[in-house]
């Protein structure tokens, strides 16, 4: 029973925190023309169900080392509107069909209006860093933005080079591979930036912010296989995008680049012709003997194993992130937040 109410009190203040940076966004969004074809559309995905992960971290954070929200919010917004740019441009790059249980972005309304919609998602994440000026002064205006700037670089070297494999067919990666992109991918801007911001902002001092690096990798990375575990075997009605699309689309996942290298020589070259095809070209037969070769070689077992040893590194690397941060509940809801990655269902 205890257990139960600590679960529903985690999942209350992770609905609160993107709650309240959801209303913040879209206050954010102008009511002016064009609208039918732009600012209507800019509310798409972050209106659409989500977990709010980013945002959270960043608030939790910033509350765990004595911080405000009225401070952080701002700094958590950019993040939200980022990553919403980030999927709409990452569904047009992979071809995907469906993102938080609806048609994607550029399905609904065309290749153009999706990526222009982007776009303006990117343009509109600056204005909450500018009226960062107002409550945090400009010093730390400055840090936050340059925070913000290395998160945002990282993660499009990371989208490249998951892109360039694709592109390349690239078929002799391994797990250093797959974590090294993973780290720019998805690593700093879903978990260490928002720490880092969360705690610079808290009191304004020049804190050790490295120490959160560890504790963001191993949970951003945690947090990056499961979300491929699912989308290779997770619940259709719960998981809101395209069960199998990463196989269809060749991404790079760890159980994929697992299934190439221990394949045996005949079962490698067909892997390669079928990952060398185009989307529109692979057929369901294709995926069921992907599907089929993972299941013969344990690779979803494989990706669980390592995504179960990712969390403990990043349960370990907590003590050291957090140690400073006084006991409390904000404090144990970041530590929960680790747990959450890797035991989701949806």
């Amino acid at each position: 029973m205890q257990q139960a109410t600590a679960t529903e009190a985690f999942e209350a203040r992770l609905r609160s925190y993107h709650e309240m940076t959801r209303r913040a966004l879209l206050r954010s969004v102008p009511v002016r023309e064009p609208r039918r074809y732009l600012y209507d559309l800019v509310p798409s995905y972050p209106t659409r169900p989500g977990k709010g992960l980013r945002p959270a971290l960043c608030i939790g954070t910033c509350r765990a080392f004595g911080g405000s929200v009225e401070n952080v919010l701002g700094s958590a917004v950019t993040i939200e509107f980022f990553h919403n740019a980030f999927l709409v441009h990452d569904d047009v790059e992979d071809g995907s069909e469906y993102r938080r249980g609806r048609p994607t972005l550029h399905a609904e309304h065309g290749l153009g209006i999706a990526v222009n919609v982007g776009d303006a998602m990117n343009v509109l994440s600056i204005r909450p860093l500018m009226e960062n000026l107002a409550v945090l002064g400009p010093a730390m205006t400055w840090h936050v933005f340059e925070e913000i700037q290395h998160m945002v670089l990282q993660s499009v070297e990371g989208q490249a080079m998951e892109l360039g494999w694709v592109r390349d067919n690239s078929c002799r990666l391994d797990d250093d591979d797959y974590l090294r992109m993973t780290l720019k991918k998805t690593c700093w801007y879903t978990c260490i930036h928002p720490c880092r911001i969360g705690a610079l902002v808290a009191d304004g001092s020049n804190r050790d912010l490295d120490r959160f690096n560890r504790f963001g990798f191993f949970m951003g990375a945690a947090f990056q296989i499961q979300d491929d575990l699912l989308n290779l075997v997770g619940d259709r009605r719960r998981y809101g995008k395209e069960i199998g699309g990463d196989v269809w689309e060749g991404k790079r996942t760890l159980m994929l680049i697992h299934v190439l290298n221990s394949a045996s020589d005949e079962e490698h070259a067909r892997l390669r012709r079928f990952l060398e095809k185009p989307r529109a070209n692979r057929s369901a037969t294709d995926i069921r003997w992907v599907y089929r070769l993972m299941s013969k070689y344990g690779s979803v077992d494989y990706g669980r194993e390592r995504a179960r040893e990712l969390a403990e590194g990043a349960q370990a690397e907590f003590e050291i992130a957090y140690a400073d941060a006084p006991l409390g509940d904000d404090r144990a809801f970041i530590e929960q937040i680790v747990f959450y990655m890797v035991q989701r269902d949806v």
